[in-house]
C-alpha cells in the first residue's frame, strides 16, 4: 500500500490512523467535512466534503490503493435523535464510498463496524461468525446495512472489503460525549458520576492507538473479504469504569439512574480471529489507557472543570 484514503481522518480514530498510516510508511489521504484540528493545514493531504457527495469522495480516492471508511454519526444518542440523518450518513454514506471506490478502481475498501451488530443474537460468548439477529437500536442497524453493502459490492462488482468490528474506543482525543471523557469531567468538578441501570453492562474496551494499529493491520492481503473483531483483551463493565476513574481521581459518588431502551447488554467478544490472521492484539489495559487519556487532558484541558450530562453508557 502506498497511499490510503481515511474518511473521518480528523476525527476521533481515524486522527490516529493516519498517525498509524504515516508511521507505517503509508501516505495517509484524509476526507472530512473539517480540516484536522491534529494535523495543521499543509501536514497531510486532505480533501473536504461530506460523504453524501459521491463527485467528491470519487475525487478524493483518485490514486489511492484502499480506503478507510471509518466516517459516520458514531453517538448512538444523536442517532436516536435524528435517525433520518444517521441513516444519510452511515448507511447512504458507506454506499457511497463502496460506488466511488468502484469508479475509482480502489483496491479495497475497509469498513469500520461495530461489536454492537451482535446485540441481536442471544448467546454469552460471539465470534465473527455468529449470526446476526435484527438489531434493536437505530445506530446498529446502520451498520449492519454498511456490512451488507460491502458484501453485496464484492459479490456483484469486485470491490474488496474488510470489515472491522470496533470494540468501544476510548482515549486520547475522544469526543466529549463518551463514556470515559464523561466521567473524567464530572470527577474533576466533584460531581457524582452517573450511571444508567445497575451498571453490570459489559464492554470490550479498546484503547484507541490499539484500535488504529488494527485498522493498518487490516490492509493485509490475508484480510481481503473477511471480517475481523477488533476488542480489548478484558471484560468491563460500566459500575467499574466510574470505579476506575474515582480510584485515579478522588472519592466522588455514584449514581444510578433508569436504563436506556435499546442499549447493548454485553457478550464475551471473542478476539483471537485478528490476533491470529493479522498478528493484531490489543496491548493496554484499560486502566493504563484511562492514565493515559487524563494525562491527554490534562495537558490540553487545563482549567475545565465543567460537568456534563449523563454518561453514554455505550462508550461507542
Amino acid at each position: 500500500m502506498k497511499k490510503v484514503l481515511v474518511t473521518g481522518g480528523s476525527g476521533f480514530i481515524g486522527s490516529h490512523v493516519v498517525d498509524k498510516l504515516a508511521a507505517a510508511g503509508v501516505e495517509p489521504r484524509i476526507f472530512d467535512m473539517v480540516q484536522s484540528p491534529f494535523h495543521p493545514e499543509g501536514t497531510v493531504d486532505t480533501y473536504i466534503g461530506e460523504l453524501g457527495d459521491l463527485e467528491a469522495l470519487t475525487a478524493a480516492m483518485q490514486g489511492c490503493d484502499a480506503v478507510l471508511h471509518l466516517a459516520a454519526v458514531a453517538d448512538v444518542g444523536q442517532v436516536a435523535l435524528d435517525p433520518v440523518f444517521a441513516e444519510q450518513v452511515n448507511s447512504k454514506g458507506t454506499l457511497n464510498v463502496l460506488q466511488a471506490a468502484r469508479d475509482a478502481g480502489v483496491g479495497r475498501v475497509v469498513y469500520a463496524s461495530t461489536i454492537w451488530v451482535y446485540d441481536g443474537f442471544s448467546a454469552d460468548q460471539v465470534d465473527e461468525d455468529s449470526p446476526l439477529g435484527l438489531p434493536k437500536h437505530l445506530y446498529t442497524a446502520t451498520k449492519i446495512a454498511g456490512e451488507m453493502y460491502c458484501t453485496s459490492y464484492a459479490e456483484l462488482y469486485g470491490v474488496e472489503y474488510t470489515i472491522l468490528r470496533f470494540g468501544i474506543p476510548y482515549g486520547t482525543r475522544a469526543r466529549p460525549a463518551a463514556v470515559v471523557p464523561q466521567f473524567v469531567k464530572k470527577a474533576l468538578a466533584g460531581e457524582p458520576l452517573t450511571i444508567a441501570g445497575k451498571g453490570d453492562q459489559t464492554r470490550r474496551f479498546v484503547y484507541v492507538e490499539d484500535l488504529a494499529e488494527g485498522c493498518v493491520a487490516g490492509l493485509q492481503p490475508q484480510a481481503a473479504n473477511r471480517v475481523f473483531n477488533l476488542v480489548g483483551t478484558e471484560e468491563t463493565t460500566i459500575l467499574e469504569i466510574a470505579e476506575v476513574v474515582r480510584d485515579l481521581l478522588g472519592d466522588v459518588d455514584i449514581v444510578h439512574v433508569p436504563g436506556r431502551p435499546g442499549d447493548f447488554k454485553g457478550a464475551v467478544v471473542d478476539h483471537r480471529r485478528a490476533e491470529q490472521e493479522l498478528g493484531w492484539t490489543a496491548t493496554t489495559s484499560f486502566r493504563d489507557g484511562v492514565v493515559k487519556y487524563l494525562d491527554w487532558h490534562r495537558e490540553t484541558h487545563a482549567g475545565e472543570r465543567t460537568a456534563e450530562p449523563v454518561a453514554d453508557p455505550s462508550g461507542d
